[in-house]
């Protein structure tokens, strides 16, 4: 039996804070105690890919990324040989002058996520809907799985 597959959560596991730490008067400064809430949230734990949920239906695989921020023509979702692949690239850049102060500000995310299908889904017939920052994805299952034929190999 086939199942969809996350994509590796190697890196994760190499930042561990029980693997990591620093001389206890650094620990101890306040001015670390923001950054590590912020690098802690729930995107940053796992590597700036969304989080997913996958359910099977019965009669497809149903997919639900949270995606907040991103916009719908951000988001690219595509299939290629059995595997579905949602991306996003997004570049900002904001430039300003203001009571004598000049800016230049620049933004830039991406991510690409990954999925490996089962043999019963049917990749040419995904439907896909964005509202609200969640990427929904349904990948229905086929009627009946393709026989794969085998192929004798003459030995030269």
């Amino acid at each position: 039996m086939s199942t969809l597959l996350a994509p590796s959560t190697v890196l994760p596991s190499l930042l561990d804070d029980n693997d990591f730490e620093f001389p206890g008067s650094l620990l101890n400064n306040d001015f670390w105690a923001r950054p590590s809430r912020v690098f802690n949230a729930p995107f940053f734990r796992n590597g700036g890919l969304p989080a997913v949920n996958v359910k099977d239906t019965g009669k497809s695989f149903d997919l639900e990324l949270a995606v907040p921020g991103y916009k719908k023509e951000d988001l690219k979702v595509n299939v290629t040989d059995g595997v579905l692949t949602v991306a996003s690239e997004m570049k900002k850049e904001t430039e300003g002058e203001k009571n004598g102060y000049m800016r230049r500000e620049f933004n830039y995310r991406s991510f690409q996520r990954s999925f490996q299908l089962p043999e019963n889904a049917d990749g040419d017939q995904v439907k896909a809907t964005y509202v609200d920052g969640v990427l929904k994805l349904s990948v229905p299952k086929m009627k009946a799985v393709p026989e794969k034929k085998g192929k004798e190999v003459r030995i030269g």
